[in-house]
């Protein structure tokens, strides 16, 4: 029995099929970056900290909820 090796140098793609999944993973992570962006940067400012942090009792004194 043979073992499974992975030859990276080796393509066994046709080039244009490769072109294809390469531009289609680049639009797919172009598209999800202000996504993650917006999740991970803009949340936790709007909430005054992290969600799974403890908050703290000064500064839930100056915000209103409308």
């Amino acid at each position: 029995m043979q073992a499974l090796t992975l030859h990276f140098k080796e393509r066994n793609m046709h080039p244009t099929l490769h072109r294809f999944i390469r531009q289609y993973f680049n639009v797919v992570c172009a598209a999800l970056a202000p996504v993650v962006l917006t999740a991970f940067l803009a949340i936790p400012v709007s909430l005054g900290g992290h969600p799974g942090a403890f908050p703290v009792a000064a500064a839930q004194g100056d915000r209103h909820m409308s």
